[in-house]
């Protein structure tokens, strides 16, 4: 009833200008500015808080004070989100697009198949959030990293589109905590050798909130921090097409000169996983060395310094907390806080890096607070960086885009309660290319990383599945081997897997070698899946709509189908990049005999 009266109110406002002559212009404007702020009230901001290289397995969130008070208190924090590539650009273009790298087709860090040209040259620059959030009408701020290969000689090749204000840092300068060059708006490159990177972003990063505030229109921040990142140093042919071990200087990341003495007696979490025994995984991993005590030592090291340079990242987060409460903002806003992928330092005898599929790399943090997010909540369900796009474009009633192949990420009570019944159960995980070992010790440089994997997460079971260019296969069952040591696919395929709890208390089983058929199956769909198909595979391999889940597929109607109809994940060649060609059958087979009866039928073998 108030706004209706003060819109009566402003109606006759323009009614008494049209009756007042030259008046009336300078009114009708009154009239409009107030209507534009009135809406922007309405309508909520979002503040987008993004590391580099961040982990969440390595325990770094419990060094951040202020991240807990003011967003794992105060907000929801989704456990089971994941990257779908384990690599800085390739991970990005992902989350800002709404699409998997092998629709981005931007998949490594640097030409010819990844880094800011490549995204440039793919289109992207005008299909990405930022134009989309200025189309729903919204303010865009950007200060910090944007992409790899973005640098002091192409940042103007084009400038990035959609960005009201935007400060970025730049290559070859972008990991250097003392030496970092930013670009700000249309200006030329500035140096700011000698300052604390992460302090120089805060400064711009509270500079934009500002701006954006007096604008008096909806707003998007993003503040793109890169700790807890290494400490990178590049010779230039890193970034002219011949990136190799030879082209870039790793060393731990530098903290501010406030932190450098916190964390003294910190060390990597000592998991079953960290520098075994035995080696484990597959391809170049399986034939690494266990690491001496001086290795150890210095990747100690290494791990007290990151968490010794998200101190500052964790000020950013208070600092930018205050602000919205001082200006009155804050229970309008939403702020997000994630990585573009995680780490691993140690384990399965790994030295610092990513670019791996194991749960280190791929499993990130993702905290929301904001209007009507549950506070103090721990949510289970799935999410990838492919939702966050939609995710973003429905907080500010953008238009959702029917190419996007991620979905809605639900941020109030009803939506997560509901979504851990329908939502789906898979991340499409995949990469190309190299392998890069951070800091002192081991080979710095390994060829054909390249895989496709999925993870699944559902009633009773947690599994990792991957498919390498080399032919190696990984499946772990990570509900009885979290650490992923024990490597399941060259076992007896006539053994039997248990799933505990899948049906009011009870277990069920079914051969490893049936198990394996539908994970492969779903595996073929997803590594070329687009939009649909990406977030409802099974509705590609059962188009009666009958399997929902892995659970369903198991039935034993379906043995002969997956096990001898459908064709198998392979590689033809290992590529550096995405070479359609190379990565064996495209597409996967409907299963096409009418599909009669109750759901289920079931199945394998239930046990009490």
């Amino acid at each position: 009833m108030a706004r209706l009266q003060k819109l009566l109110l402003l109606l006759g406002l323009v009614l008494n200008a049209q009756a007042m002559g030259n008046a009336a212009q300078d009114n009708q404007q009154i009239i409009a500015n107030t209507l534009i702020t009135t809406e922007a009230h309405d309508r909520p901001n979002v503040v987008f808080i993004l590391t580099d290289d961040q982990d969440l397995h390595l325990d770094s969130l419990s060094y951040m004070p202020y991240l807990k008070q003011h967003l794992l208190d105060q907000g929801t924090f989704f456990r089971r989100h994941y990257c779908t590539i384990a690599l800085c650009c390739p991970s990005r273009v992902s989350l800002w697009t709404g699409k998997a790298a092998h629709n981005t087709n931007v998949t490594d860090v640097n030409p010819p198949y990844g880094g800011y040209p490549k995204f440039v040259s793919q289109g992207l620059n005008e299909a990405w959030l930022p134009v989309w959030l200025q189309e729903a009408g919204y303010n865009t701020y950007y200060t910090g990293k944007l992409f790899n290969a973005h640098t002091v000689e192409n940042y103007d090749a084009p400038f990035p589109k959609g960005f009201t204000r935007s400060s970025f840092l730049l290559d070859p300068f972008t990991y250097q905590y003392l030496n970092s060059t930013f670009q700000t708006d249309k200006d030329a490159p500035v140096s700011y050798e000698g300052n604390y990177s992460t302090d120089v972003l805060a400064s711009k990063a509270y500079d934009f909130l500002e701006d954006a505030v007096s604008e008096k229109k909806p707003f998007f921040l993003t503040i793109a921090s890169n700790a807890p990142h290494s400490n990178v140093a590049f010779k230039q042919d890193w970034f002219g097409g011949n990136a190799s071990g030879d082209t870039i200087i790793t060393s731990p990341p530098i903290p501010a000169e406030r932190h450098k003495d916190l964390f003294k007696d910190e060390i990597v979490p000592r998991t079953p996983n960290f520098n075994p025994d035995k080696a484990s995984g597959v391809s170049w991993i399986a034939g690494l060395p266990k690491q001496s005590q001086n290795n150890v030592d210095f990747n100690d090291h290494f791990y007290r310094n990151r968490l010794r340079a998200l101190q500052a990242v964790d000020e950013i987060i208070d600092g930018v907390i205050k602000r919205l409460d001082e200006y009155g903002i804050l229970d309008n806003t939403y702020i997000f806080y994630s990585s573009d992928n995680g780490y691993h330092i140690g384990q399965h005898r790994l030295q610092p890096g990513k670019e791996c599929g194991f749960e280190e790399d791929i499993n990130i943090p993702l905290i929301v607070r904001g209007p009507g997010v549950p506070k103090g909540k721990v949510s289970d369900i799935v999410t990838t960086h492919t939702d966050l796009a939609p995710t973003f474009l429905s907080l500010v009633h953008g238009k959702l885009r029917a190419d996007f192949d991620g979905a809605v990420i639900p941020l109030d009570a009803p939506g997560l309660d509901e979504a851990q019944v329908t939502r789906h159960e898979h991340v499409n995980v995949e990469y190309w290319g190299f392998a890069l070992s951070e800091g002192d010790y081991g080979q710095r440089w390994f060829d054909n990383n390249t895989y496709k994997a999925l993870r699944v997460i559902g009633r009773g079971y947690s599994l990792y599945y991957s498919v390498w260019c080399s032919g190696e296969h990984q499946l772990y069952d990570l509900i009885n081997d979290p650490y992923e040591i024990n490597n399941l696919y060259p076992t007896n395929h006539s053994a039997i897997f248990t799933f505990e709890q899948v049906n009011s208390g009870k277990s069920a089983s079914a051969k490893l070698g049936t198990l394996i058929s539908r994970l492969d199956s779903l595996l073929l769909v997803l590594k070329t899946c687009k939009a649909r198909e990406c977030t409802h595979p099974w509705e590609v391999l059962h188009p009666s709509g009958n399997v929902q889940n892995l659970y369903d597929a198991l039935d034993s109607r379906f043995d002969d189908f997956y096990e001898l109809q459908q064709e198998r994940v392979s590689f033809s060649k290992c590529e550096k990049g995405y070479i359609l060609e190379s990565e064996g059958p495209i597409g996967a087979k409907a299963y096409s005999i009418e599909e009669i009866g109750v759901r289920g039928g079931h199945l394998w073998h239930e046990l009490v």
